[in-house]
């Protein structure tokens, strides 16, 4: 535990793995934990480190002033607080499910109903990262909740606050998983493409590292001509790319790999083009993905 971070009373509700990684970070933190699970054997491990096992989920709500829940999908965050209509008064509940903005939104609204502050929370880890250096956790909702704990919340990561939109955490949080599946997209769609020839995945591996990081650095410039919504360029126009890209497909299908992944760019490349952005660069495209209203 940091220096002058007093320890706190905590209940974590639901056990998964990623539930129990947060258990056992705010037990190692020292702070007095209790838990609970639906499949009540799940507590044994967290017991056996110090945890308070609670026979319901009332009881361990009852038991902290902050209530952490990490179930597996919000839908069974709403199913959950529908049972426990008087029992949150009082309480801080900190919201650490995956979910959508809004369904945090909405759960907000749930818990305030209910006489308690929500906080709503994206986790930028797995559950083997949880309390170590690379870990950190998005949070948005109500300030006041969150800075009262934030030193309790600090043992599982770095803590990130977004806004006092209960959305803006799972906002962020899904953001950066885009991102990260983008990258995924890519990789597998590489991989797969040098297979088809016997070059190992992994010898190439190293120069598709290589090449990835270098190209990370134009994402700065990306958002900034996002942002000012300046796109032409002088570097790849989305003329020269629409150009380009039939190579991508036509190869994929000469060695017998899907281009599933990509055919949507081609058609977005195409649709750019044909509205008059021929001049402008890649940054364009996130304007051309705004769904019409």
């Amino acid at each position: 535990m940091p220096e002058n971070t007093p320890a706190a009373r905590v209940s974590v509700l639901g056990l998964g793995l990623m539930g129990s990684a947060l258990a056992s970070a705010f037990l190692k933190a020292g702070h007095e934990v209790t838990v609970w699970n639906r499949s009540a054997s799940k507590t044994g491990p967290l017991v056996a480190q110090g945890a308070k096992p609670a026979g319901t989920a009332t009881e361990a709500v009852e038991a902290s002033p902050l209530v952490i829940l990490c179930l597996l999908t919000n839908d069974n965050v709403g199913e959950l607080l529908a049972t426990l209509p008087e029992s949150l008064a009082g309480r801080t509940v900190v919201n650490l499910t995956n979910g959508t903005p809004a369904q945090a939104r909405a759960l907000s609204e749930q818990v305030t109903e209910r006489g308690a502050r929500y906080v709503d929370g994206g986790i930028m880890a797995v559950p083997q990262m949880i309390a170590g250096p690379h870990a950190y956790v998005f949070y948005s909702g109500d300030e006041e909740a969150y800075k009262e704990h934030e030193a309790t919340l600090a043992a599982l990561g770095g803590t990130r606050w977004t806004g006092t939109d209960p959305g803006f955490a799972a906002l962020h949080d899904l953001g950066l998983l885009t991102g990260m599946y983008g990258m995924i997209i890519g990789v597998v769609q590489a991989l797969a493409l040098v297979r088809t020839e016997n070059i190992r995945a992994e010898e190439f591996s190293g120069p598709l590292v290589e090449w990835i990081q270098a190209m990370l650095g134009i994402v700065p410039g990306i958002a900034q001509a996002i942002d000012s919504g300046e796109h032409l360029t002088d570097v790849s126009s989305l003329a020269v790319n629409q150009s380009a890209f039939p190579n991508f497909l036509e190869t994929f299908a000469a060695q017998g790999v899907s281009s599933e992944l990509f055919e949507p760019f081609q058609a977005l490349l195409d649709r750019s083009i044909a509205e008059g952005h021929a001049a402008d660069g890649l940054s364009r495209l996130a304007e051309m993905l705004k769904a019409e209203k």
